[in-house]
């Protein structure tokens, strides 16, 4: 069922890059169980528009999982992609936020129900919720990140988050001075297995001395779990810590900001799906492995707007595609000769030379 989409990958180079922090006015979007909206932050309709502004008849909802939208990764960039398509297109956007995997399908279906014209899933575990929802609405568009649903009236997209995680894993073999690396991971899934196995890969690559220490927080939205685990691997020697753990990962920011401003060894964060250096600072962030969630849903819920849009489809957006990668702030932390390395690891996975693990 599987299939590249080459033109859908076209258009993708054509998006404008969401400029990181634009979500961060929905901190207060209230509950969405139970099938509550978010509350007025949840949307933006509320606004008053400028006369010249475009309009669109176009209604655009979208479901987080239990992240949040303010998650300041994943769920974030979806939610700015839409907001930067309500500016240029005038499209009506809502978001409902999951605070458990039994909001997913009531979620959904309110979007459904509601007459929107594509409705998003934001995340592997939304996947089981969002084909039974397509199943019983065949005439309803929907669109998944990070899942693969066989539905006719589905859009998926997926991402090589195993290339973009090798790259960052060279950085920080390259870096460590220790020789001990972390990854911190919120649930155990295939998604999130790739980062892990990508990343240790890369420093394995390039620093054969180092060890990377895996440890799964069982949650995408418990920063306070992520400090703890944190801790735990800073004490044990690891400076650098590569969490793939969406609100999670936030602790881990936490504890490295506080452990560096206390004056002792110094520790890196290595940032994910966005360029977290912009909510972080240089400070602590290493670098960022950057998944381009908010290109690929302000593309597809462009197709909404055009007319064009196509269920039934997976495009999967790789190193090669742009879909995954580094971010240009890298060179404030990075030094150039390892940025360079970077460079050519990233071209010997684009040609074929190296092929990266994905489980």
């Amino acid at each position: 069922m599987k299939k590249f989409l080459k033109t859908s990958l076209v258009m993708l180079t054509a998006c404008t890059a969401i400029l990181a922090g634009c979500g961060n006015n929905n901190a207060n979007s209230g509950n969405a169980a139970n099938g509550e909206t978010g509350g007025n932050a949840g949307t933006a309709t509320n606004a008053p528009a400028a006369t010249d502004a475009p309009k669109s008849d176009v209604k655009v909802g979208l479901v987080t999982d239990v992240g949040g939208v303010n998650d300041k990764s994943f769920n974030q960039s979806a939610w700015e992609a839409l907001e930067a398509l309500k500016t240029e297109a005038g499209v009506e956007i809502k978001y409902l936020q999951s605070n458990s995997n039994a909001d997913y399908e009531p979620n959904l279906n309110q979007f459904v129900k509601g007459g929107y014209n594509l409705t998003w899933g934001i995340g592997f575990d939304l996947g089981d919720a969002l084909l039974k929802v397509a199943k019983e609405n065949p005439d309803a568009n929907l669109a998944i990140i990070d899942s693969v649903v066989d539905a006719p009236n589905v859009e998926s997209v997926t991402f090589a988050e195993n290339e973009g995680s090798f790259l960052v894993g060279v950085v920080a073999g390259l870096t460590t001075k220790t020789n001990k690396v972390g990854f911190i991971g919120g649930m155990e899934s295939p998604v999130i297995k790739r980062f892990e196995v990508g990343f240790k890969a890369g420093v394995e690559a390039v620093n054969p001395d180092a060890t990377v220490s895996i440890t799964y927080a069982g949650a995408y939205d418990k920063p306070d779990t992520g400090k703890s685990l944190a801790a735990t691997l800073y004490n044990a020697g690891n400076d650098i810590i590569f969490p793939a753990a969406g609100a999670t990962g936030n602790g881990v920011f936490n504890e490295a900001k506080s452990r560096n401003d206390a004056g002792g060894d110094k520790v890196w964060v290595i940032g994910v799906d966005k360029d977290q250096s912009l909510e972080f600072g240089d400070e602590v962030t290493l670098t960022s492995m950057i998944k381009r969630v908010d290109e690929a849903v302000k593309r597809v819920s462009q197709q909404v707007v055009d007319g064009t849009f196509k269920g039934g489809t997976t495009t999967v957006l790789t190193l090669k595609d742009n879909g995954v990668g580094l971010p240009e702030t890298s060179k404030a932390n990075v030094s150039a000769e390892i940025l360079a390395k970077v460079e050519e690891y990233k071209q010997q996975i684009i040609d074929g030379t190296i092929v990266v693990p994905g489980e």
